[in-house]
């Protein structure tokens, strides 16, 4: 049996009565691909906050590899190995990818020291890594707002994925982008799958067919039903609930 990496059990969320998560019961495995999809207003953000500590369950309670998070700040849930990736790119514009991935990944360290203090061998060849990695090793050095958006999607993952997380959180990657963006940044998300806890929030569903091993999908605030792409796919409830409603 697989160690778990995130549970949540029965957690409920309200907002003045609402509940924005309702009795939510959901649980991945270490290094798990999970996809989670639902219609507007299905809780997929608020289920995001509640993880990463923006919001505290009104009632229930958030296991990270079987640590209870409901004391913690956002602070500490993150330098547990939590990351965030927000569905706007959170970049430094004025600053090359490779200076940003420098930046996060000395995350002790004054953002002054690390422009201007010269880069161990080691540091730098893990920089030029990540930059393989991510596919902007030809954009390396020149400012990052010259960057195309997906570029930017891609390089804010990279950014992620230099703190050193032990779960990527991923908030609508794909939203603006083109169709060959889209498919580039779901073969950034499978590479790293490979080496990362990841879960995935989506609406993008010939995106979620590329990436998707286990698919979530979330209504009204509880879990509906879950399985692989093509199980999901030919569930009645969802096509009820979702996929008819992105057919109208």
């Amino acid at each position: 049996m697989k160690a778990k990496i995130l549970e949540t059990e029965n957690v409920t969320v309200s907002f003045d009565g609402f509940k924005a998560i309702n009795q939510l019961n959901f649980s991945m495995d270490v290094g798990e691909l999970r996809v989670v999809i639902g219609p507007n207003g299905a809780g997929k953000t608020t289920f995001l906050d509640v993880i990463t500590g923006k919001v505290q369950p009104t009632v229930g309670r958030v296991l990270f590899k079987g640590k209870n998070l409901r004391s913690l700040s956002e602070h500490q849930i993150a330098r547990l190995g939590i990351g965030r990736k927000f569905q706007t790119p959170r970049i430094y514009l004025n600053l090359t990818p490779r200076e940003n991935l420098e930046i996060t990944s000395n995350r002790h360290k004054n953002v002054f020291a690390t422009l201007f203090k010269a880069s161990q061998p080691a540091e730098k060849n893990y920089i030029k890594g990540l930059l393989e990695t991510v596919g902007l090793t030809p954009k390396a050095d020149i400012p990052a707002a010259l960057l195309s958006h997906g570029e930017k999607q891609r390089l804010e993952i990279g950014m992620l994925v230099a703190q050193s997380p032990d779960l990527l959180l991923v908030d609508e990657p794909v939203a603006g982008l083109t169709d060959e963006e889209t498919h580039n940044i779901g073969e950034l998300l499978l590479t790293l799958a490979q080496n990362h806890s990841i879960l995935v929030i989506e609406h993008d569903m010939e995106f979620v067919r590329q990436i998707a091993r286990q698919v979530t999908v979330l209504h009204e605030g509880s879990v509906l039903c879950e399985g692989n792409f093509s199980e999901i796919q030919n569930d009645p409830r969802v096509i009820e609930v979702y996929l008819g409603q992105q057919q109208e």
